[in-house]
């Protein structure tokens, strides 16, 4: 059974970090692009960035290059978003996303995970 499960998410102060994870079940990384993609209130999901099945990465959000790296362990399954000097609006539920290419299109999406908070508040 294909699934994507996410954690890591929290509340964190702003000019802090939290680095979120996406452990991949019933394929591996190097048949899917896996993706972060985030939705705070109000507002449409949105790509922020994007991990392809060669390794090449992808980012669709100016504000977070820099801020934000997507990595991959292979052994583990597992994608990560590491989130450094977060602010206020960065606060949204994260989701990871499985495509057959890096993709910001979310009808492009195969398979999405649950989803995980990330508030940024002092």
């Amino acid at each position: 059974q294909l699934q994507l499960v996410e954690s890591g998410g929290g509340l964190v102060q702003p000019g802090g970090s939290l680095r979120l994870s996406c452990a991949v079940f019933g394929f591996t990384l190097d048949y899917y692009a896996i993706g972060w993609f985030r939705q705070a209130p109000g507002k449409e999901r949105e790509g922020v960035s994007c991990i392809g099945s060669n390794g090449g990465i992808t980012n669709y959000a100016d504000s977070e290059k820099g801020r934000f790296a997507i990595s991959r362990d292979n052994a583990k399954n597992t994608v990560y978003l590491q989130m450094n000097s977060l602010k206020p609006e960065d606060t949204a539920v994260y989701y990871c996303a499985a495509a057959r290419y890096c993709t910001n299109y979310t009808r492009a999406i195969n398979y999405w995970g649950q989803g995980t908070q990330v508030t940024v508040s002092s």
